[in-house]
């Protein structure tokens, strides 16, 4: 083979591009087959505590032979060709590497013992793996929001110049979608049960053949081999599968996590159009081919680009759920294969991006104070009026006065393209002399952002900190470096 024929075939860039190692792992086939086989072996093991003739011959070989080698891999591939049934290609294999063990690999058992407690596990594994990202990402963010509790920048509805709020504040509107992804992850990781040893339809028939009619025996296997696997959760009922709506259940809140991330990064870019605020930029760093001086947010795009593919994934999972008849069909299983690791690989990438640029936000307070300024002169009127009322002036003519001068400020912003001189012209007027020592100080954008800073502060010190602590131990200050 030569060397570039490894690039003669597409790869999934959620792979060779962007996903973090251990997620890459997780849905690796080495993990998927060590795991079938994990389960064959706990089956056993349980089988023969409970009084199935199965030799500790059969238990040993299967322990030493819990990872595939390449060899192993080559023999189920052409062994999966010719029976096309991945599960009995993989039993085959398993019984070769093990052969004490060959007749009683999968006994009672059908391929969804396997595909669908693996698949379980691996949605427990990858909630754990997303959370720790989700909770670092939380962390990062409730740092910045108190460094920036009180810088006051101009709020927008609409995408239009609205009252002051701070840039901390702002975060914490980040921050709570955070939060409510996070509890929703969490509980939907915690929800998720075993298939355990269920038989062809769910009804544990094979398994009551092989004890002779032992209901209890039926019950206690199930229960053990699910406790082998760490799980408190055994559905008590299944067809032939678990039911796809743990799939929705589980995918849901990834989704929901997308919408999140999306809105976030959104912001961030927007930001960085108005030179407020910066994604990290490094030395050696190109933004375009052509313009050499522009410094594009291509973290925050990316972020945005792979949330719209995370927000579209859980329509596989709607759609396979609905079309499940009776006790199941096989139309679940190829899409399945491609959606349910794309979600976590996604959520993953788009968490890691997330976590780097929040390590290297970047604030322009100049920037956003010149902003601030430009805006601030029309949003003090109300508190020019009531400084000249309380002055001895009256208010309708005062109104009268800020609306003239008002409409002559913004005719020189819109029509000349200058600075709004608001504030120059009352300071001309003679109108206005009465108060006009007291314009700096109405004009002090710290107190035109009313409660933003208590709110920052008390939102991360109480509700954040609150909501980590039973995630403390996920809490690291390593740096993500993206490979690209």
């Amino acid at each position: 083979m030569s060397p570039a024929a490894e690039y003669a075939r597409y790869q999934s860039p959620l792979c060779s591009r962007y996903a973090s190692k251990e997620m890459a792992e997780l849905f690796s086939p080495a993990r998927r087959f060590g795991t079938w086989r994990q389960l064959w072996l706990n089956l056993a093991i349980a089988e023969k505590q409970l009084g199935l003739n199965i030799s500790d011959e059969a238990i040993e070989q299967m322990k030493g032979h819990l990872d595939l080698t390449a060899e192993e891999f080559d023999v189920a591939a052409a062994e999966e060709k010719k029976r096309r049934h991945d599960v009995m290609a993989h039993v085959h294999t398993f019984g070769l590497a093990a052969p004490a063990a060959a007749g009683i690999i999968h006994l009672g058992a059908t391929s969804c013992y396997c595909t669908d407690n693996a698949d379980l596990i691996f949605l427990r594994e990858g909630c754990d793996i997303v959370i720790g990202k989700l909770v670092n990402v939380i962390d990062r963010l409730s740092k910045f929001a108190l460094e920036h509790a009180d810088l006051p920048t101009l709020g927008f509805t609409h995408y239009q110049p609205a009252q002051l709020t701070t840039v901390g504040k702002r975060v914490t509107l980040w921050l709570q979608e955070l939060l409510w992804d996070l509890r929703n992850i969490s509980r939907a990781r915690n929800d998720i049960g075993f298939r355990g040893v269920k038989g062809t339809t769910g009804t544990q028939a094979s398994f009551l053949t092989l004890f002779d009619g032992d209901h209890d025996k039926v019950e206690q296997l199930d229960r053990l081999v699910t406790e082998s696997f760490g799980f408190d959760i055994n559905y008590p009922v299944t067809g032939q599968t678990y039911s796809r709506k743990i799939d929705i259940d589980v995918m849901s809140p990834l989704a929901s996590l997308g919408a999140t991330a999306h809105k976030i990064a959104t912001d961030i870019r927007l930001l960085a159009n108005l030179k407020e605020m910066e994604e990290p930029f490094e030395k050696d760093q190109i933004g375009s081919s052509a313009m050499a001086y522009k410094r594009n947010p291509m973290r925050s795009e990316r972020v945005c680009s792979l949330s719209r593919h995370l927000m579209a994934l859980i329509q596989d999972a709607l759609n396979t759920a609905s079309v499940q008849w009776f006790e199941r069909t096989l139309d679940d299983s190829a899409v399945r294969r491609v959606s349910i690791p794309e979600a976590f690989l996604t959520a993953d990438i788009v968490l890691s991006t997330l976590l780097n640029v929040c390590e290297g936000l970047v604030v322009y307070p100049r920037v956003i104070a010149r902003r601030v300024a430009s805006e601030l002169p029309f949003m003090a009127t109300e508190n020019i009026i009531m400084a000249v009322v309380q002055a001895g002036g009256d208010r309708q003519e005062c109104h009268e006065q800020i609306r003239v001068l008002s409409h002559q400020a913004a005719a020189v912003v819109k029509h000349e393209g200058g600075e709004n001189d608001l504030i120059d012209r009352i300071r001309n007027s003679p109108y206005f002399a009465p108060i006009h020592a007291q314009l700096d100080a109405l004009l002090d954008p710290s107190t035109f952002v009313g409660r933003a800073p208590q709110q920052t502060r008390k939102f991360v010190n109480n509700d954040i900190q609150n909501a980590l602590k039973p995630f403390a131990h996920y809490i690291t200050q390593d740096k993500v470096e993206l490979s690209v």
